[in-house]
């Protein structure tokens, strides 16, 4: 089959689909680099390969919503660094992916543009905020997907989905060209349906960036070629902490059956605490939502953005593009973060938040000593119904309960499939030191081949 039989196949799919996985679909761009990928004047790693982007990654001249109403009509001038890697490898961007409005949110709902769906069931969220990535790739509608990962937004899409996606350590992948949440937390990432894959795209999407100041000048490692070395002897610990109340027993069961299957393969897995966890979930959103109410505050429909057609005073103006232009989600996380950071609130609050963070971070550097990685339930439950959690927000953020603490220590994180509660997929996560990728790809991979789990939804 051709590249350009291939992409006419998957725009067909994507026109048949009732996911509304994408926002915007690349039409004649995924065409003509498929065609340039047959004729040779692209060639690469990628070549011919669709890639989805999470619409919160700048595309030079393609829609960049960040699914907000704010930007519905944004057409960046420049991409964002990761996607000129994506094109120095030939990859085919074949659209931008829906996610929750300006990446707040675990189930895609908030969306302007309309909720996602789950592949294995419609009836289903499919995760968030990178819902639309990881279900187009787990329904074939793209081969590959970028996702970013403030608080789990790569790995909870990835565990409902029955995908494998990667959290990286903060700093290996250039945050130039994201639409900024939390840029102390935040990293782009990749999905695939395998960890070969996987594995191959974050190779070719982390490295050093100048035009990011927080992107790390170390060498990439080769992932991909590494991922057949043993793991016997591998030192796995098991926090206890991430399977607490709340915990479904069919997740923690298919965790702990995949713990077993690691073992079965040489490793040697021990129970371990890591007491400042109770901590992450609230030290987590106060930080998160600090940090949007400053990233947002540019978005005023003064200068860009979206604006209301009225002619008032400045202040009334302002008020009024935001508060049509953003939805309840985004406002919410706004204004609280507004008040952790005004005066009086600011030591009880974030000072606080701060503090926390230190504490696990310290936490899990302590872990790192006594264990090469670690094994955690990626969500605490299944994928829940559409609608089912949207009117509660403390529900909703208590979803995140299993990931956030990674990106409060800075560390990478991958989900992977590892079982089943009827149709629907569960995921483990599995947690390394910084800068540690590789180790975590190749346990994966050690998992994966010795399973049957990465079996996608079409």
């Amino acid at each position: 089959m051709s590249h350009r039989e291939h992409i006419e196949e998957t725009l067909d799919a994507i026109d048949r689909s009732d996911l509304n996985a994408f926002i915007t679909v690349n039409y004649d761009g995924a065409r003509q680099q498929a065609a340039e990928a047959d004729t040779g004047e692209l060639d690469g790693r990628l070549a011919g390969i669709s890639v989805g982007i999470k619409d919160a990654i700048s595309t030079k001249g393609l829609r960049t919503t960040c699914a907000s109403q704010m930007l519905e009509h944004y057409v960046p001038p420049y991409d964002a660094f990761v996607i000129r890697r994506l094109h120095e490898e030939g990859a085919v961007l074949i659209g931008k992916t829906n996610m929750d409005e300006f990446s707040m949110g675990a189930s895609t709902e908030t969306s302007f543009f309309g909720p996602c769906k789950n592949p294995w069931d419609l009836n289903c969220v499919p995760g968030g905020s990178s819902g639309g990535s990881a279900a187009s790739v787990a329904a074939q509608e793209a081969d590959l997907a970028l996702g970013s990962d403030t608080g789990g937004s790569i790995r909870c899409p990835a565990s409902f989905c029955g995908v494998v996606g990667l959290k990286p350590t903060y700093g290996r992948v250039s945050r130039s060209g994201l639409v900024s949440y939390g840029n102390s937390m935040e990293q782009i990432g990749p999905i695939a349906r395998t960890v070969k894959a996987c594995a191959v795209l974050f190779e070719i999407i982390a490295g050093y960036d100048p035009a990011d100041s927080t992107s790390l000048d170390t060498p990439v490692p080769r992932c991909a070629s590494s991922l057949a070395d043993d793991i016997a002897g591998l030192k796995i610990g098991v926090p206890i902490d991430f399977f607490g109340e709340g915990v479904d027993p069919a997740v923690e069961n298919a965790t702990r059956d995949a713990i077993d299957v690691l073992e079965d393969l040489g490793a040697r897995a021990t129970e371990t605490s890591m007491s400042s966890l109770k901590y992450a979930l609230s030290a987590y959103y106060v930080q998160a939502m600090s940090e949007a109410s400053s990233n947002l505050a540019r978005y005023c429909g003064i200068i860009y953005g979206h604006r209301v057609q009225r002619d008032h005073d400045w202040h009334r103006t302002f008020s009024e593009n935001r508060a049509s232009g953003f939805g309840k989600e985004v406002k919410r996380r706004v204004l609280l973060g507004t008040y952790a950071l005004s005066a009086g609130y600011y030591d009880k609050y974030y000072l606080k938040a701060l503090k926390a963070r230190t504490l696990i971070s310290a936490d899990f550097q302590k872990a790192f000593k006594q264990y090469d990685a670690l094994i955690a339930p990626t969500m605490p439950f299944v994928a829940f119904k559409i609608g089912e959690k949207i009117e509660d927000p403390l529900s909703l953020y208590k979803v995140d309960i299993n990931t956030v603490p990674v990106n409060l220590a800075n560390v990478p994180s991958l989900s992977v499939p590892c079982g089943r509660k009827g149709r629907l997929p569960i995921g483990m996560q599995i947690i390394g030191d910084k800068l540690k990728e590789a180790l975590l790809f190749n346990i994966a991979w050690q998992f994966e081949r010795n399973t049957e789990f990465n079996k996608y939804a079409k």
